[in-house]
Parts: structure tokens; C-alpha cells; sequence
């Protein structure tokens, strides 16, 4: 009996460390090759470790033998929980099954199986949610409680949400950003999006001159406080003359949104991305412009944003209209 307790374990081992071969290999491309950023990949091997696991307990003993109902089975193992994983939202179990349809086709295309078995195993439709926009007296209100610190941080957290607003960009992409990055004769900004795509944005005269004041009156002050002065090339700075982490950026939001009497739980960074968009829709640009400058690869990605301009003109119609009031 533990002599074949033994094999079996030894068995499922043997298998295991063969699919999770393959695993590698398809991080090792989505890396390498695609350019998919950390924290994507980091999610990816998550999911993927949790699919070997499953496939293990299952029994299976090999990649071409995993079948459609394998894949289906995983993605219901996800959403139902069991003892020692909650039951995954849909966003979270789509992403798992777009990681495990992306090895299937990766070990298809490398000729290791016959058949890309999770072809028809479709991810779960997350129900659609509208973004969260702030009306632009809030976003005034906001960056105003920003700038309100003394010193060389006032400045600093007033530019930094100037310029989120101001571009659209994602917080990542403001504390990526280096000194040269930003072009104050031409009024515009190269940003590193996802999967290393760049686009240039332009910056408007509000932010463009909050950034100016602080890169002239706030970081060299900041930049002193770093061992032998100015920390590479960073845009924004902490107090210890590094570069402005996300954590940081957050932590400024979140406190200037307490002093602007707002409340911190509905204002986030993503909250001046997509006030960005909205405001830009509410004032008549195209979805197409809109799309290129927040960097979605797909404009229905963006045309998300034009559900709420469409409950914005419903909602002013029907206070406005003299045939539309009750």
C-alpha cells in the first residue's frame, strides 16, 4: 500500500514537473517575447501554479491528455472555492482561464500537443461597470488640497495630480516618468504604457506649469536630501531624493482627498484617469482621440466611457427639457 501511495506521488511529481515545463517556457515567451509587464506575469504564474495543481489532483498524467473538461472543470473549481481558496470573483477567474488558454495555444504552436483543448472554454463576462468620474469642481477642489502643503511636497503633490489629470495617465506611468520624458516646449509628455508601448501626450497649461514650478522651486530641494545629490533622472521625488513610489502617490491622493472634504474610498488614481476621459467625452472629443490618448489598444475599451456621457445628457434632459419634466 505506501509502496503504490509512493508511485502514485512519484508519478504525479514526474507529470507535474512536465506541464510545469511548458509553463515556464510560455512566461519565458509572454516575457520575453511579448513584453507583458511584472506584475502581469507574477499574476499569470499564480494562476498557472494553481492549474498544475488542479490538473495533479485530478490525475492527469500528461500535457495531451488534458481535455476540454479538464479546462471547464478548473474554471468552475475557481469560481466554487474549496478549502483552501475562496471562490474567485469573475474578474479574477476570467484572468485565470485567458492565462490557461494562452498555454494551451502556446503548446499548440510549439507543437507539443495535437489540439488547443481550451479553445471553446470561454472566460466569464465580468458584469460592466462604469468608471468612476468626479466632477471637475471636485477634481479642482482636489488638486487645490494638494498644493496647500507647505514647502517643497505641496509642490511636488500639486504637479503630480495636475499631471494625472492633465494627461490621462496611469499612476504607473506618472512616477515612471524622468525629467527628460517631459518636452515643456512642445507642451507634451512620453509615457511608457502597458507592455512597454509609448505614446506621447499633451500636457495643458495647468499642469504644464505646475510641473514647471516644482522641477524649478521643489526638486532640487528634494534631490539634495539623496546620498550625493540628484537620484537618476526621475520626475518625482520622495524626501529622501528617490523616486515617488505608487504607494507614495497613493498615500498623496488619499490625503488630499481628506482635506478636500471628499471622501478617500471613492478617489483613486484611476479616478483622474477616468475623470480624464469622461470630461474630454462630455466635451465633445472624439472617442478615437480619447482612445490614443488614455492607450487603450482597442476603442471599445474607451467607448465604455461613453455609457456615462449618456447618463450624464440623460440626466440634463431631463431636468432641462420643459416636455421631459414630470
Amino acid at each position: 500500500m505506501a509502496g503504490g501511495a509512493r508511485l502514485t506521488a512519484t508519478a504525479t511529481a514526474s507529470t507535474t514537473g512536465a506541464i510545469e515545463r511548458v509553463v515556464t517556457g510560455y512566461l519565458d515567451h509572454l516575457t520575453v517575447e511579448r513584453g507583458l509587464a511584472a506584475n502581469t506575469i507574477a499574476s499569470y504564474r499564480r494562476d498557472l501554479r494553481r492549474y498544475t495543481e488542479y490538473l495533479a489532483a485530478a490525475g492527469v498524467t500528461g500535457l495531451r491528455e488534458i481535455t476540454e473538461s479538464d479546462v471547464s472543470g478548473f474554471l468552475s473549481a475557481l469560481r466554487e472555492g474549496d478549502d483552501d481558496h475562496p471562490p474567485l470573483s469573475t474578474t479574477s477567474a476570467a484572468r485565470a482561464v485567458v492565462a490557461v488558454r494562452g498555454l494551451h495555444r502556446f503548446a499548440l504552436l510549439d507543437g507539443l500537443v495535437p489540439d488547443d483543448v481550451a479553445h471553446e472554454v470561454r472566460p466569464p463576462t465580468p458584469a460592466r461597470r462604469l468608471p468612476k468620474a468626479i466632477p471637475v469642481e471636485s477634481v479642482v477642489a482636489l488638486i487645490e488640497a494638494a498644493g496647500s502643503v507647505e514647502g517643497p511636497r505641496g509642490l511636488r503633490d500639486r504637479a503630480l495630480l495636475e499631471l494625472l489629470y492633465g494627461t490621462g495617465a496611469r499612476i504607473s506611468e506618472a512616477v515612471g516618468l524622468a525629467v527628460d520624458d517631459l518636452d515643456r516646449g512642445q507642451a507634451a509628455v512620453r509615457l511608457a504604457g502597458k507592455g512597454g508601448k509609448e505614446r506621447v501626450v499633451p500636457v495643458g497649461s495647468y499642469a504644464l506649469r505646475a510641473v514647471e514650478d516644482y522641477v524649478v522651486r521643489a526638486r532640487p530641494a528634494l534631490a539634495a536630501n539623496g546620498r550625493g545629490g540628484v537620484r537618476g533622472g526621475a520626475l518625482f521625488l520622495n524626501a529622501r531624493g528617490g523616486a515617488l513610489s505608487r504607494q507614495s502617490a497613493w498615500t498623496i491622493l488619499r490625503s488630499a482627498a481628506e482635506r478636500a472634504g471628499l471622501d478617500p474610498a471613492t478617489v483613486s488614481p484611476h479616478t483622474l484617469r477616468h475623470s480624464f476621459a469622461t470630461h474630454l467625452l462630455d466635451g465633445g472629443a472624439d472617442v478615437r482621440v480619447v482612445q490614443e490618448l488614455l492607450g487603450h489598444a482597442s476603442v471599445t475599451t474607451t467607448q465604455v466611457y461613453t455609457l456615462v456621457t449618456v447618463d450624464r445628457l440623460r440626466e440634463v434632459y431631463a431636468t432641462s427639457h420643459p416636455r421631459a419634466l414630470t
